[in-house]
């Protein structure tokens, strides 16, 4: 198993690489799967073919495996067709991309159909999704492709053209005249993306918006919405931000019911604008809503010809009045906080706006994961683990406004790649984070893990506002300037998933993951002479080591099991051959591959410490260390190491029941320090660098 890990590692520190260099951004998206589409397509154009995917074939495995199974009634019948075959004259996008080419099937992601619509709205964003040059004229090949934000990168993803077809229509998303099938396309291949058709089913809004802008979403209840949230609206419009609003239904017959001052329930609108104006002498603040139908527009106050605009400057009458039917309608902030439930805003990182857009949020995000032994913690309700859980760093430095000290940011947790795991039955985990202060003698300090006493005697700052089983939590916050540490955590320890933790600041912020620096204090060995060591030990080691006086790893192995017989308080499944010629490279310093007097008399005292290190953070006396004991022992031994660096330990060194007995800790030990001094006695300039050539490095893992 070993290789294949190393190779898994490998191609893991490559990817980090890739990334570091720019993979993943809009304009150079991580080709999913492989898949490149200019080459894909080349290759059919040559053969003179259509492009068949065999990633997302047209079988019934990828419409779904639930309601949307192969023995399912929805797909029963189910042909698959390429648009050329399903009209005469098919197109991509006619006249510009509109609100009537999202028509919704026999699927349940209308929020996906809303956030699709929402792209037609803002021709930048779409084709970040819908790249130019797609049609089914010149250069046809049944070949698309188009990209999707996905937990902190662009990814491209390709698909050929054949779509699901039943009964002569489009199964799933179609355009109104059936004849345009941009967003058929754009349906499929996230389809691809998640696994399924039927993986898409059910979702909220704001997930399509972040995957198809890269932004992050918070949203408000507007029953309890803040006292400054005209001016968060009116921030976020000139950001460019997305923002959507609805009315909540209260039950099924409510879908879509328009109330009697032509609001239409359960349905997603969007905010296109903020104004204050002087209504009669009083400031009255007014938001401009649109809704998608483009027709069906609200009767009440400040609509399209009511009277209140006779009672405004003629001047922001003519710049504002609206009269047309066309979806767009005025209405007062106090009237939208009464009518409408909810507010989503969806705000954009600073590729994705235009060049002339001057406010724009300063953003940072760092992809993590939680892992049972290492970094899967739990909450504060866990506080012997919650201080395991990754660590962020935050510094506030610029306030909002001058004369103020009050910063405010916004913290947005996602767990990753949930909605692929539907079809294994699982679901998202319970998430949230919460916020602590600095303390005073690590500001400034980057390589700080804050360990378990400094929780038991903090409290938080802030945290979210609820644990919830969501694919992304996010909290705003206003907050002094200064630093902070955000620690993201599923609410109980030891359940793993992947996540993308993302800060936004109105004001430039500094942050990082907050990590122990690397290194190793070890203690001073005392190299005794042969004759100053106690001639008790030497009887023994003669007892020991046989007629050649150096023992090798055979029979340290016998000795270490014989010793360690002895201490019934320790758990141990025996030191092994590879462990014990891990002892041995440590200690060998002629190259003998034996241990003579010295060398084994270092050794022996080397392996006391360790036992006693080993009881003394073996805190329930269970004979073995849970993983949180045994990072508290490494660092007692004087060895600091990073999260993921602990990660591969607890992968490597620990019983299924993730525990680590005392044979396995005494190995870890003993490769930790032969890895540090070997890199040392190459490091000759001291720099943190060294270099070899591919034998050396042979040399170096097969024997280290």
């Amino acid at each position: 198993m070993e290789p294949v890990f190393a190779t898994g590692m490998a191609a893991k520190l490559r990817s980090v690489w890739d990334r570091n260099e720019g993979l993943g951004q809009n304009n150079n998206a991580v080709k999913f799967l492989g898949q490149d589409y200019e080459m894909l397509r080349s290759q059919c154009i040559q053969r003179n073919t259509l492009f068949e995917d065999t990633y997302f074939p047209a079988v019934a495995s990828s419409l779904g495996f639930n309601e949307l199974g192969p023995s399912s009634s929805k797909t029963y019948g189910v042909r698959w067709m390429r648009p050329t075959e399903i009209c005469s004259n098919p197109q991509f996008i006619i006249d510009g991309a509109t609100r009537t080419d999202v028509c919704q099937g026999a699927l349940g992601d209308c929020w996906l159909l809303a956030a699709i619509a929402s792209l037609t709205l803002n021709d930048n964003l779409l084709h970040r999704v819908v790249p130019h040059g797609q049609n089914f004229s010149s250069g046809y090949a049944g070949i698309f492709h188009f990209q999707f934000w996905q937990f902190g990168e662009w990814e491209d993803v390709v698909i050929d053209d054949r779509l699901p077809v039943k009964d002569g229509k489009l199964l799933f998303v179609h355009s109104k005249d059936g004849k345009e099938f941009w967003s058929a396309l754009v349906e499929k291949a996230y389809a691809k993306l998640n696994g399924s058709y039927e993986s898409l089913s059910g979702g909220s809004t704001v997930e399509g918006f972040e995957d198809f802008t890269g932004g992050v979403t918070e949203m408000y209840e507007l029953k309890k919405a803040p006292s400054d949230l005209f001016s968060i609206i009116k921030r976020a419009v000139e950001r460019g931000s997305l923002l959507g609003c609805s009315i909540d239904i209260t039950s099924s017959t409510d879908m879509e019911a328009v109330t009697f001052k032509k609001l239409v329930k359960g349905h997603a609108y969007s905010v296109t604008g903020v104004e204050e104006v002087n209504y009669r002498g009083t400031p009255t603040k007014l938001v401009r809503i649109r809704n998608p139908w483009g027709e069906v527009e609200w009767t009440g106050a400040w609509s399209d010809n009511s009277r209140e605009w006779d009672g405004i400057d003629s001047t922001a009458r003519g710049k504002l009045q609206n009269r047309s039917e066309d979806g767009e309608f005025w209405m007062s902030y106090r009237d939208f906080i009464q009518e409408f439930s909810r507010l989503e805003i969806c705000n954009l990182t600073a590729d994705a706006l235009d060049a002339s857009q001057v406010k724009k949020w300063s953003s940072s995000l760092y992809g993590g994961e939680w892992r049972r032994g290492s970094t899967a913690g739990g909450c504060r309700n866990f506080p012997a683990t919650f201080w395991i859980n990754p660590q962020f760093k935050i510094n506030l430095k610029h306030p909002d406004t001058s004369g103020q000290d009050k910063c405010s940011f916004l913290v947005a947790l996602m767990q990753k790649d949930r909605r692929k795991k539907h079809k294994e039955g699982k679901d998202m985990e319970t998430i949230g984070f919460a916020i602590y202060e600095v303390p005073r003698e690590y500001v400034g300090q980057t390589s700080v893990h804050l360990k378990r006493d400094f929780f038991l005697t903090h409290g938080s700052s802030a945290r979210s506002e609820l644990f919830i089983n969501l694919r992304e939590v996010s909290s705003r916050f206003s907050m002094p300037s200064g630093e902070y540490i955000i620690v993201p955590s599923t609410f109980e320890p030891q359940k793993e998933a992947d996540f993308v933790l993302r800060v936004f600041s109105e004001k430039p912020a500094e942050s990082q993951e907050m990590d122990d620096e690397v290194s190793a204090n070890l203690p001073n060995e005392n190299v005794l002479d042969e004759s100053q060591i106690d001639a008790g030990f030497k009887n023994l080691f003669r007892q020991l080591a046989g007629a050649d006086m150096e023992i090798s790893a055979t029979e340290l192995q016998t000795i270490m099991n014989r010793i360690i017989a002895k201490h019934k308080d320790l758990k141990t499944d025996g030191f092994g051959p590879e462990a014990c010629r891990s002892m041995i490279n440590l200690m060998d310093t002629d190259g003998s591959g034996k241990l003579g007097l010295t060398e084994f008399h270092v050794l022996w005292e080397k392996i006391k410490r360790y036992l006693e290190v080993f009881r003394k953070f073996d805190l329930d006396k269970s004979g073995t260390m849970s993983s949180y004991e045994m990072r508290m022992a490494l660092e007692a031994s004087g060895f600091k190491l990073t999260n993921h660096l602990f990660q591969l330990i607890i992968l490597r060194y620990t019983e299924d029941d993730m525990s680590v007995d005392f044979d396995n800790f005494v190995t870890c030990l003993v490769r930790l320090e032969t890895m540090f001094k070997t890199f040392k006695t190459l490091d000759t300039d001291a720099d943190g660098f060294i270099s070899v050539n591919f034998v050396q490095w042979l040399s170096l893992t097969m024997f280290a």
